[in-house]
């Protein structure tokens, strides 16, 4: 199972301060780090060493960083986190929907990439078939298709319940609009059925938030999609 502490970490990025200033800072964390300077030796690094983890970045020298996100999601579901220059909300949600599991935009905080990494880390030891999931008060059973917060069911319509689900089973990472839009109600929807699903998570929150204007639980990215919180036990 994998831990935070002592995680191997890939690191595939051109520039060879940032790499630098990367693997001082995470080894200073106790991260087992490595380094590619190009798409294709992250590639066959990520096939041979089998990282915890993966920092990419999308503007490499010689394939592009999301093609090298689409071909490692060909065969693995290792955490992926991008990390890009790149601001445009375009970009942030192609590479969600290719498969990353999180982004941060260059320049970054060091704080924030670290907690994001443990937090990706987190997601992944917890996802071991869980069959129910503890968020502080709230608890899900997805065998039973229960939902408690604090200690009182929660009755929810089925379609509430399915974003609960894909939301929470993820919890930790953003999902986008089009990937829930797509989960939920199938292949045929369009964009402008987004207005569908901000109702639905509005719903949700008047169900489980305590104040659904400051909520704890369903965080909104703005025009990207929405992120469960994962709750400090």
């Amino acid at each position: 199972m994998t831990t935070p502490n002592g995680a191997r970490i890939l690191i595939i990025d051109d520039e060879p301060q940032i790499r630098k200033l990367l693997k001082v800072s995470l080894k200073a964390h106790h991260f087992e780090i490595h380094e590619a300077g190009t798409g294709e030796d992250g590639l066959y690094q990520a096939s041979t060493i089998h990282p915890d983890l993966i920092v990419l970045d999308l503007g490499l020298p010689d394939i592009p960083g999301m093609e090298v996100l689409h071909r490692i999601r060909e065969w693995s579901r290792m955490p992926i986190i991008v990390l890009t220059a790149k601001d445009r909300e375009e970009d942030k949600i192609t590479a969600l929907d290719c498969g990353a599991d999180d982004y941060v935009t260059k320049p970054f905080g060091m704080g924030e990439l670290v907690a994001r990494i443990r937090v990706a880390l987190r997601h992944v030891a917890k996802a071991v078939d869980e069959p129910i999931l503890h968020f502080g008060s709230l608890v899900i059973d997805l065998a039973q298709r229960l939902v408690e917060l604090d200690g009182h069911r929660v009755k929810l319509t089925p379609t509430e319940y399915e974003l609960l689900k894909i939301l929470a089973s993820n919890a930790g990472k953003v999902i986008t609009q089009r990937q829930l839009l797509q989960q939920v109600w199938g292949g045929h929807h369009h964009e402008s059925d987004s207005h569908y699903l901000r109702i639905y998570i509005g719903h949700l929150r008047k169900k489980l938030e305590p104040d659904p204007t400051r909520p704890r639980f369903i965080e909104t990215e703005p025009g990207i999609g929405y992120r469960f919180m994962l709750q400090q036990p």
